[in-house]
């Protein structure tokens, strides 16, 4: 499978389309802030095939990631599981 295909088969914007109106005002809210705190769990939406990720540090620039405390549990529970259901990607050449 080629990266082009898996991004047809899971967005950035198929993922954010499951979001509930109150979901998406907490993510839009989140952007805001200057960072996430230390351990928190978060998506990069631009990098999917990476999984949940961690902060540590310096966390990639807010408007590009999906913070897990942003989305209701149900929701991430959703996420997740789409995302272990993408096949995984081949290697770039």
């Amino acid at each position: 499978m080629t990266e082009q295909n898996r991004n047809e088969f899971i967005t950035r914007e198929s993922l954010l389309k499951h979001l509930s109106d109150d979901e998406v005002a907490r993510v839009s809210t989140a952007e805001t802030k200057a960072n996430l705190a230390e351990g928190d769990l978060y998506l990069d939406l631009e990098q999917l095939e990476l999984g949940v990720l961690t902060a540590h540090g310096q966390a990639p620039a807010m408007g590009q990631i999906l913070p897990r405390k942003a989305v209701q549990t149900r929701t991430w529970d959703w996420i997740i599981t789409q995302l272990a259901a993408a096949p995984p990607m081949t290697a770039r050449p």
